[in-house]
């Protein structure tokens, strides 16, 4: 950053001159906690960062001095003393989110814009924008105010013409009801908020607008009703329509504070211009005692801000043809089936034209995220989105060959390689040459990129020190990126073998040889340092947190044995140091439950045949909002996000992967049938299936029905060059091999034994 001396010497004298730390000595010892890298940090995360924080501070100069306002639900919480969500605010200069990340998003397929509904019906939408609250006023002046309260039913319905998230909630002989969706017309996506409202005495349904979102403060300077009282123009712009003319209206600028505060007795206005950027207004309806009043609006999305279509010509945005063809799950845990149902539907969502990390705040693409979701897509039969996403991956590809989504992170080129390989043979079709020459371009990136075998570091032939994944922490040389190229290497090495390049398919099988052989290389000269046999997250980390990360050898890469014991070891040693609620807790930078890192770990008991994996999916099951989705982390006491996104898509990809492994999964070229099908779902009675999933062999279908004392598994596939082997390996059972089979009968007691 300081690395011409004029500018560091010009630097520290302003510094010195003004009092303030020498920036550059800071930055300097700052270094010296992480390895020597070539990209510090990412400069696509310091941006994120920086407007985050930026918020955050614009939240501490507004909130903490107004909170009669009427804050969203998490400042409700985060500010009340009284709550276990209250957070001192002594030095902190940034208030921002940190207890209640939590949102819905809702939308069309193939539509980029995402509207959110927060946990009490808040409505944003427009991205990262103002926000659309409903409340509920009786003539006495008693108020049912959502976000002030601490229980509301919120549920998500979906269909095959919209996805709603509709919200209840309830305050004496006060009852509110608010359902979000998008719908689209002639004219383009619009987003609709239904509000119906009910007082027993007879009260007021009000609609408000809100300078503010799920983040905090958002802007509005001037709003205006218009169109005879039908429509909101808000910043000079046409944004929400009303479904019938507001009866009563009311504006306030910041001097005058919030619009809800005394709302009945203030005097009837159209129109307010703040300064200052919050202004509020409030369309009020009558409720007639013991009636119900209902008002729609109505936000017409226009193009985003990379002026592109929302919705692109010729894409009908339909769920019904989304969704068909998806691979289907029953069972009787109606929590699993609902959760299962909500993240496929998540996939979809934010798979546009390109793949999103989340709806708001991880609204942008990663390869690492990218790959993982587009694989759970593809394994659950949506193969044609999944080839539109990657056909658009060498675009994102530099002239040199690397994958470039963020600076510095060594993992993507790997992924990528591996997500083509991947594509390829679960559909059995050859990559084409766009993919080939991007896949060439890939492996011989990672060949150059590679550090020297030659000399005594315990990095030597290891993927340079990068930030690579987020959440391992500083730059440092992650077994994470080695295992990923590894991976890449050996995909590449196979499609080039497809495709009659047998000079390059040897090149590239020899260099992921000498990767794996650095790896192990790497972590015997370590050994004796470790007080653990489990995988540490780089050649010069302790065993900590980070660790999870090098599970990726296990799943999903399968370099490494499903028994192998360093994977075990590094099992054992996460879930007994950051075990929180039967999931795994993340020290670093997450700081709470990790549902999508929880799962890796559960995936890797999984393939070792150890029965408690499920004990970790049903607390990641706990874990979810009432609308089935996963923020990033979340909070160990409040139960709500407080990392990343409030919808986390990456994981809800991991959720489907773990539903799909546990009916089907593959080891080697052998498929392995329901090993992680719990007693509970057999002892129901119920018949249980899922499928057709994607495998190598073809796609597949797996049903598990009683039949007197025994349980009869049979599967129904389309095998592209006859029947794969086969393995019945129901839990705490001996397994059975299967081949050339199409049923299997294994008794319900696992005492009893095996025919």
């Amino acid at each position: 950053m300081f690395g011409w001396s004029p500018l560091k010497a010009l630097v520290r004298h302003l510094a010195h001159r003004h009092g303030f730390l020498d920036p550059v000595n800071l930055l300097t010892r700052l270094d010296r906690f992480a390895q020597p890298s070539e990209v510090r940090a990412p400069m696509q995360l310091l941006r994120a960062g920086a407007v985050f924080h930026a918020r955050g501070l614009l939240n501490s100069r507004v909130i903490q001095n107004n909170l009669d306002w009427v804050w969203p639900y998490w400042v409700q919480r985060q500010f009340d003393p009284t709550d276990e969500s209250f957070l001192p605010r002594g030095f902190a200069i940034s208030h921002v989110n940190l207890t209640h990340r939590n949102w819905t998003a809702v939308g069309l397929p193939d539509c980029s814009a995402l509207p959110i509904v927060d946990p009490r019906g808040l409505l944003t939408p427009f991205f990262d924008g103002w926000s659309v609250d409903a409340a509920v006023v009786s003539d006495a002046g008693r108020w049912l105010r959502p976000a002030e309260l601490p229980e509301v039913d919120q549920t998500l319905h979906a269909d095959e013409k919209r996805l709603a998230v509709r919200t209840e909630a309830t305050h004496e002989d006060l009852r509110l009801q608010t359902s979000a969706w998008v719908e689209a017309d002639g004219e383009g996506p619009r987003c609709h908020l239904r509000c119906r409202g009910q007082s027993d005495q007879g009260g007021w349904l009000v609609l408000s607008l809100r300078p503010c979102n799920p983040e905090g403060v958002s802007f509005v300077h001037e709003v205006e009703l218009v169109e005879e009282r039908r429509a909101w123009c808000i910043e000079g712009a046409r944004c929400a329509v009303f479904s019938r003319p507001v009866e009563r209206h009311s504006v306030s600028t910041y001097a005058e504070g919030d619009v809800l505060r005394g709302l009945l007795g203030r005097p009837e206005a159209t129109a307010a211009e703040c300064d200052v950027g919050l202004a509020t207004a409030a369309a009020i309806f009558r409720i007639q005692g013991g009636a119900e009043a209902t008002v729609e609006a109505e936000f017409a999305l226009a193009e985003d801000g990379e002026s592109r279509p929302l919705l692109p010509q010729g894409r009908a945005g339909k769920w019904s043809d989304a969704m068909a063809g998806s691979c289907a799950l029953m069972v009787p845990d109606k929590r699993f089936q609902k959760l299962y149902d909500a993240a496929l539907r998540t996939l979809v969502l934010h798979t546009p034209d390109k793949v999103y990390a989340g709806p708001y705040t991880y609204k942008r693409f990663w390869f690492r995220d990218a790959v993982l979701i587009l694989h759970a897509m593809l394994c659950v039969g949506m193969s044609s989105r999944s080839e539109a996403l990657l056909d658009r991956f060498p675009e994102e590809q530099r002239f040199d060959g690397y994958f470039h989504s963020q600076d510095g992170e060594w993992d993507a080129n790997g992924e990528v390689l591996w997500m083509y390989h991947r594509f390829c043979r679960l559909t059995g079709r050859p990559p084409g040459k766009a993919w080939m020459k991007a896949i060439e371009r890939g492996a011989r990136w990672i060949e150059r990129k590679r550090t020297s075998s030659d000399g005594p570091e315990s990095h030597a032939g290891l993927l340079p020190a990068g930030f690579s994944a987020e959440h391992l922490g500083n730059n440092d040389y992650y077994y994470w990126d080695d295992f990923w190229c590894a991976a890449g290497l050996r995909a590449a090495a196979d499609l080039c073998e497809q495709a009659g390049k047998q000079g390059e398919a040897g090149r590239f099988r020899t260099e992921a040889d000498g990767l794996m052989l650095a790896i192990e290389r790497s972590l015997k000269r370590t050994a004796e340092r470790r007080d653990n046999p489990g995988i540490p997250a780089s050649p010069y980390r302790r065993m900590d947190a980070a660790a999870v990360g090098s599970l990726v050898a296990s799943y999903p890469l399968g370099l490494w044995p499903a028994d192998d014991e360093r994977i075990l070891a590094t099992v054992d040693f996460l879930r007994a140091n950051y075990g929180l609620r039967g999931a795994f807790f993340h020290q670093v930078i997450h700081s709470g439950i990790n549902p999508y890192l929880t799962l890796h770990i559960a995936q890797a008991l999984l393939r070792a045949g150890r029965r408690e994996f499920f004990d970790m999916v049903a607390a990641v099951a706990d874990l979810a909002s009432p609308t089935g989705q996963w923020p990033e982390a979340v909070h160990p006491h409040t139960l709500g996000g407080c990392m990343g996104d409030g919808q986390h898509v990456w994981a809800a990809a991991e959720w489907v992967m773990m539903v799909r492994n546990m009916f089907v999964r593959e080891e080697g070229e052998r498929l392995i049938l329901a090993s992680g099908v719990p007693e509970t779902w057999l002892d129901s009675g119920c018949d249980l299936s899922f499928g057709p999933t994607a495998t190598p062999h073809g796609p597949v279908s797996v049903e598990l029905r009683a039949q007197g004392d025994d349980v009869l598994i049979s599967w129904n596939g389309e095998w592209r060059e006859g029947a794969p082997a086969v393995e019945v390996a129901l839990p705490g059972r001996e397994p059975i091999e299967a081949a050339g089979g199409h049923e299997v009968s294994v008794p319900v007691d696992p005492r009893a034994p095996v025919e």
